[in-house]
């Protein structure tokens, strides 16, 4: 067994990145890449029928972003691709272009149209913030308000999926009329779709609690296995199910193709409208994007670090492209990447070789795809959107600190009440209330109070003054990463007031990047500070000034 030094260190034999290594890593990273197309199969198809776009639209973002990206970002174990957290903004998207869910075709397909320019263009917003390196931006939102944004989207698709799970769709758009309208929907559901829906669930939760015993089934990717099952029943029960009840794919994977509509989309009624959603989709988009490229990293067994501005001009460029021909909006999707790094993947051609997967499948055996009830793609969604807001998440804030409870709970509250912005917002102003009350200056909010000295030759004291918090987070990781390669840091904060939460998070971060650089960061001070909590990321606070 490895020990923590061993493991803190990258391995020796790193594969060789881009095409040098493409031979090297050629059996590893196909071999990944099919298994992650046999869950992705499913996935790209749920995700665009849930956002209010043809199923075949998830296939084509996730063949653009297998194909396109590995050439532009130097992230090696990402899978990019449609992602369940930006359903609710898509489908919100649509809804404001008048799509009506299936009552109207030609409605259905304007508004889908219209959607895809709003695409279009965030993704050339997204392109633009990589140009100005702001792959940064994922230091700046505060977590709490971050696992809040994700929960109660989480919550918005699983209820919304399980309307359509048990066969009974709902026409409501506002997340509470969709929760309230449930107990209607199960007095109306239909027996045989129901079925199909709870069997596929149950697979779902089995495979998450799979006892040890057994846990070689795990080789078998759960959402083949759902695919699996749900076409047996729905072979089963296939005289007493409407056609409707399956997915719809053309015959010709050409016939999918769908570009966008400018006109539409931006004229004066549907100006404000298509402006709100390429903001959503352009800041959502990234935000998650770059988070779960963060996440994969330090996942990844050979320690290697992404370019977050590159793979971001990567999605960026990949977006535009894929709105430009029927696709979803893409990220950096944290599942997929897991289990690509799970199953051996040694260089970005694994997301290459899955989205190729992709498009051999799709063209050449879409009657296959037609075999799959709705209901199946619906459960992995509900199942998806429960792990997005599992108890778990409420039970991990409150042991980081009742106020970052409080502010997860608040920006959930807030979401479901009114949109993702005006939610995140919230969340956002009770953490700075919190902030205020707990003693910092609110000057401290918005400017961080910095000393950098050097008391020798080789090293360079950062003494941070009133609080460290996450809105100057960025002021004060640009100041540290600013100082010369060959010095130490010391990073003093025994002056502060408050370090917060997601400051205290990001500071562990920081030391492991600095670890793996062989450099060294100190961090003094916070031995004079008190926690919130005993949560190792808890708040600091100094109560003796």
């Amino acid at each position: 067994m490895e020990s923590k030094d061993d493991m803190s260190q990258a391995p020796k034999a790193v594969p060789k990145p881009g095409i040098s290594g493409f031979r090297e890593n050629f059996s590893a990273d196909i071999k990944s890449g099919f298994l992650v197309f046999l869950i992705a199969m499913p996935l790209c198809l749920g995700i665009a029928k849930a956002s209010g776009y043809p199923p075949i639209a998830g296939v084509f973002t996730a063949i653009i972003g297998g194909i396109l990206v590995p050439w532009i970002s130097n992230s090696e174990l990402t899978i990019k691709g449609p992602a369940a957290g930006m359903i609710v903004i898509v489908l919100g998207c649509v809804d404001g272009f008048g799509h009506t869910g299936g009552l109207d075709v030609i409605a259905d397909s304007e508004a889908y149209h219209m959607a895809l320019a709003v695409g279009v263009i965030a993704g050339l917003v997204q392109i633009v913030l990589a140009i100005f390196r702001s792959g940064i931006l994922s230091e700046f939102f505060p977590t709490a308000a971050v696992h809040g944004m994700l929960a109660s989207i989480g919550i918005m698709i699983a209820t919304k999926q399980f309307h359509a799970m048990i066969g009974n769709p709902t026409k409501e758009k506002e997340p509470l009329k969709v929760i309230g309208a449930i107990p209607a929907a199960i007095q109306h559901l239909k027996p045989e779709v129901a079925m199909i829906g709870f069997a596929c669930l149950a697979i779902m939760i089995f495979w998450a609690v799979m006892p040890k015993k057994i846990s070689w089934l795990k080789k078998l990717p759960a959402q083949l296995v759902v695919v699996a099952v749900g076409i047996l029943l729905g072979y089963y029960f296939s005289t007493k199910l409407e056609s409707n009840a399956f997915v719809n794919v053309p015959n010709d994977i050409r016939q999918g193709l769908a570009f966008p509509n400018f006109t539409g989309a931006f004229e004066s009624d549907h100006l404000y409208h298509a402006l709100q959603f390429i903001l959503m989709f352009s800041l959502v988009g990234t935000l998650e994007s770059l988070l779960s490229a963060k996440a994969v990293d330090l996942l990844d067994p050979y320690r290697r670090k992404s370019n977050f501005n590159l793979d971001l001009l990567g999605v960026g460029i990949a977006n535009t492209v894929a709105s430009f021909v029927g696709g979803l909006p893409m990220i950096s999707e944290i599942v997929r990447s897991k289990a690509n790094i799970d199953n051996g993947a040694r260089s970005r051609f694994a997301n290459l070789f899955h989205g190729l997967f992709l498009l051999v499948f799709v063209a050449l055996l879409p009657q296959l795809i037609k075999l799959i009830p709705n209901a199946s793609l619906a459960a992995m969604l509900v199942f998806t959107g429960y792990r997005l807001a599992s108890p778990y998440e409420f039970i991990h804030m409150y042991r980081v600190g009742r106020e970052q409870l409080a502010i997860f709970v608040a920006t959930i509250i807030g979401v479901l009440a009114t949109d993702l912005l005006i939610g995140v917002g919230m969340g956002i102003a009770v953490k700075a209330a919190f902030h205020i009350y707990n003693g910092a200056p609110i000057s401290s909010l918005f400017t961080p109070d910095i000393e950098v000295t050097e008391p020798d030759r080789s090293t360079t004291l950062v003494t941070v003054k009133n609080a460290a918090v996450f809105s100057t987070w960025i002021g004060l990781r640009r100041m540290i990463h600013s100082i010369a390669a060959d010095r130490s840091v010391i990073l003093d904060l025994s002056a502060t007031q408050l370090v917060d939460h997601t400051v205290m998070e990001k500071l562990q971060e920081l030391e492991m990047d600095f670890q793996q650089k062989h450099r060294k960061l100190v961090i003094i001070g916070l031995e004079l500070h008190h926690g919130l909590s005993k949560h190792p990321h808890a708040a600091q606070i100094r109560t003796d000034f």
